[in-house]
Formats: C-alpha cells, sequence, structure tokens
C-alpha cells in the first residue's frame, strides 16, 4: 500500500534495500558425523530438523572475520565502498566488551561513524532494521550497513541431541538507503516484540552450552511468528493471499512448515533453504533470501513476508517489495570436510 504524499508532493521517506552479501563458514558438517556421535540413525537429525549439513566457523576464524566478509560482499552489491551507519546483530560477539562493530567498521575503512551492536539473537534483522529505518528517515541521506553474524555451532553441546545438530556459523549484511516508500526495496512497517517471562527455555549461562526446552520454543516460535506475520502484512495493507514469498527465520524445518499452515502460506510461497547451512541465527532470513534470488524463485516485484523468532525470547516480523539487487557472495566462501577426528 503507498501512502499519501508527503507535503511538496514527495512519498514520505523509507529505508530502501539496496545490497545484500553473504560468509559461509569454511567447515562442512555434514549429518553423519553429528549423528555418530549421538549415537541415532543417519536420517535421524534431516527428519526432524530438514536440515542436512551445516557450516562451522574454524578456530581461527571470528565473529568479526565472517562480518567483514558478508559487509563488504553486500557494498559491492550496492556498489558503493562506505556507509553512514553500521549496524552488527550477533549473540555470539568476540569479547564482552568491547562490541564487534566498532572493529568491523575500522576493517572495511569507515571511520568516525556511529557503529555498535545490538543483541538480539535469531531476531537481529528485524530489529536492526527498525533502527535503521530510524537512521535514514531522520532528514539526513545516507545508508546504513547491518551485519547479521552468529557462530552458534560453537555455542552447541555436541552431546546434547536438543541442539546439536541444530546451528551453523556465517555472516550476511544489507545496505540500506534513504528513499520513498513507494518504490521496491522499501521496508514496510516492522512489528517487534519480546516476552521474557519465559527467556529461561532458551539460554546459554556464561561459561557454559546452550539449553534449550525444544517443545516449549517450537509452541512460542509457532504462535509469535504467525502473530507478528499476520501483523506486518496488515500493518503494510497486504492480504495474506498476494504474498508471493514468506521468509521466515530457518530455525527448523518444522517450525516453518507448522508456521507455514498457519498463515495458510502454500509451500511454493515459502522459502526454506535451511537443509545446507543449519540454523545461522541472526543471519538467517539474509541466507534464505540470497538464495532464493540467486536460483529465481525470488523476483523483482515480489511481495516478501518476513518473520523471526529467538531467544528472549523475541520476535519480530516486516514487508517489501523485493527489488531488483544482485546478490553477492563473499568470494573466499569455501568449503573444508569437517575431519572425524575434530
Amino acid at each position: 500500500m503507498t501512502r499519501p504524499a508527503a507535503p511538496g508532493g514527495r512519498q514520505p521517506s523509507a529505508a530502501v534495500l539496496c545490497g545484500l552479501g553473504t560468509a559461509q563458514a569454511d567447515l562442512l558438517v555434514p549429518n553423519a558425523e553429528i549423528s555418530h556421535r549421538l549415537g541415532v540413525a543417519d536420517d535421524w537429525i534431516s527428519t526432524r530438523t530438514g536440515i542436512v549439513e551445516r557450516r562451522r566457523a574454524d578456530a581461527g576464524t571470528s565473529t568479526a572475520d565472517l562480518a567483514v566478509r558478508a559487509a563488504r560482499a553486500a557494498l559491492r552489491s550496492a556498489g558503493t565502498h562506505t556507509a553512514d551507519v553500521v549496524i552488527l546483530a550477533t549473540a555470539t560477539p568476540d569479547y564482552r566488551m568491547p562490541g564487534n562493530a566498532p572493529e568491523v567498521a575500522a576493517r572495511l575503512g569507515l571511520h568516525g561513524i556511529p557503529a555498535f551492536d545490538i543483541a538480539a539473537a535469531c531476531t537481529g534483522l528485524p530489529y536492526a532494521l527498525k533502527i535503521a529505518k530510524g537512521f535514514v528517515t531522520d532528514g539526513t541521506p545516507g545508508r546504513v550497513l547491518a551485519i547479521m553474524v552468529d557462530r552458534l555451532a560453537h555455542l552447541s553441546d555436541p552431546d546434547d541431541r536438543t541442539t546439536a545438530a541444530l546451528f551453523g556459523d556465517g555472516a550476511a549484511a544489507i545496505v540500506v538507503r534513504s528513499g520513498h516508500t513507494g518504490e521496491p526495496g522499501a521496508v514496510g512497517p516492522v512489528i517487534l516484540g519480546a516476552d521474557g517471562r519465559h527467556a529461561d527455555a532458551l539460554v546459554v549461562p556464561h561459561g557454559q552450552f546452550m539449553r534449550m526446552r525444544g517443545q516449549e520454543v517450537f509452541q512460542h516460535a509457532l504462535t509469535r511468528m504467525s502473530q507478528a506475520a499476520q501483523q506486518a502484512a496488515a500493518a503494510a495493507g497486504w492480504d495474506l493471499g498476494t504474498v508471493d514469498r514468506f521468509v521466515p527465520h530457518q530455525a527448523n524445518s518444522r517450525i516453518t512448515e507448522a508456521v507455514s499452515r498457519r498463515l495458510h502460506l502454500d509451500g511454493g510461497r515459502v522459502v526454506d533453504n535451511i537443509a545446507h547451512l543449519g540454523n545461522t541465527g541472526a543471519a538467517s532470513i539474509l541466507f534464505a533470501l540470497a538464495h532464493a534470488a540467486s536460483d529465481g524463485a525470488l523476483r523483482p516485484g515480489h511481495r516478501v513476508l518476513l518473520a523471526a523468532f529467538g531467544a528472549g525470547l523475541a520476535w519480530g516480523a516486516t514487508t517489501l517489495i523485493w527489488p531488483d539487487v544482485s546478490c553477492v557472495a563473499d568470494p573466499s566462501d569455501r568449503s573444508h570436510q569437517l575431519e572425524a577426528a575434530r
């Protein structure tokens, strides 16, 4: 839905997606390795999660390293070398203090600009988009570089059947610029929420592995992502029947299927690429968008509905018309088989 024109005949300002880049972690970890350790059949993982393999960062790759790779790819996609703000969303920073964003900005040659982290777990993208909209619509034209990066595989207990197979490492980034609500790429209303009463359902205590009450998280994810998606579509003036692509957080194929059924969105309109990456946390929706755009499933002009859910418990959703943007993969991406000895 196009909003009324602002005074002077101009469309109201908006945050417009103009660049998308990804950086996969290097080590390829197939289900066979994890299932052997857990003492289960090879298809035990894939039938429960939809995951066949995932990527893991090696010991020498930091969160900042992945973030820089994805950021450079996103800037190339946007046709620029600069940004006016850097937002980095991660649940796995390299330090408790300072945040990773200032270091990443410096490594990109971006000095003296605002650069900060946000901790919104797997809902990093909608939270970052809400913040980015504030920066680019405050009357000062500019670009925001928003980086989603997580190394969640390193927080998973390799002997825990609930979490050992779910998570992968990786980074993805977008560039948003100031623009107008009527143009492709303009980010629609962003719906956000959180309920800390259930925070202990998914938590990483200091110095420990992740703990998750899987069935409880499943039910909350189903309810909250469905509600947020409906609210975002309504706020944009969309009927769910007109949505071309639904891209949820890639947490688990069963969650994706359940949310899609509740929204009455058939499989052809639902993007699910978890099979080869696992749950990459805050980066998962951007990886899914990049994959769908690259294989032709997502095309310019498509109405796209995004929804996320994660620790906190937190959730978010938004909409956009997919723009004619080139999705750039970091050219240093490579995959190495992770030896069983590791």
